[in-house]
């Protein structure tokens, strides 16, 4: 553990907590994709299979049960909380996520470090999670209207995986024979998704206005 990955940790904590306090306290999921949520609960049950079977630290299966049980209920609100299903944008939010998920289970198929059933899981997670906020910025840009929390939301996000790219580098320096192109490439990608939204991100916080993305 190091301070990268313990930012980031918590960058990401922070970004699920920020998104519960928005549907628990107001009761609203506007601006906020199913899709990318559901993308997102597919990552985690297919990461974590190791949940009951490889002990690592008591923190580490604390966090895996946080980012679970947080994904999963957050999809079930969306889908089924009386009050919270209404504000959901069902006619904005139609990107075709499920056409991400084939091509990232082909090419966990033909590129992983070994090729063994929760190996290809573990990098299938990986390429998903990668692409899983396009859906979140795609609904963004088509309602430009995006109120504080869920701007901070996707920040959040975003930035986790910033830190978590600082945590490879310092890793890579510091630890004998610490190589991993696909975790590297993936985080690389991921990042790369959020460049536009941090633009706009920043230039609404330096003028003090509205958050809004081009369509």
């Amino acid at each position: 553990m190091n301070i990268f990955r313990f930012a980031g940790d918590m960058t990401h904590l922070a970004s699920v907590l920020v998104l519960l306090l928005k549907i628990h306290t107001i009761k609203s999921c506007a601006g906020i994709s199913l899709k990318t949520q559901e993308l997102y609960a597919l990552v985690f049950a297919t990461r974590y299979l190791d949940l009951f079977t490889d002990y690592i630290s008591l923190y580490n299966t604390l966090m895996k049960l946080i980012f679970l049980g947080s994904s999963f209920s957050i999809v079930w609100y969306i889908r089924y909380h009386k009050i919270v299903r209404r504000s959901y944008d069902k006619d904005q939010d139609t990107f075709r996520h499920y056409f991400l998920v084939l091509p990232c289970l082909l090419l966990a198929l033909l590129i992983n470090e070994k090729f063994t059933f929760r190996e290809v899981m573990w990098t299938f997670s990986l390429y998903l999670e990668a692409v899983a906020i396009l859906p979140q910025l795609v609904l963004l840009q088509r309602t430009r209207n995006i109120d504080n929390l869920t701007g901070q939301y996707v920040f959040l996000l975003g930035a986790y995986r910033a830190l978590y790219i600082l945590n490879w580098i310092y890793r890579y320096f510091t630890e004998p024979h610490y190589v991993h192109w696909i975790t590297w490439i993936s985080g690389l990608v991921q990042t790369l998704l959020y460049a536009d939204f941090f633009y706009y991100y920043f230039q609404s916080w330096k003028n003090n206005v509205k958050l809004e993305l081009p369509a």
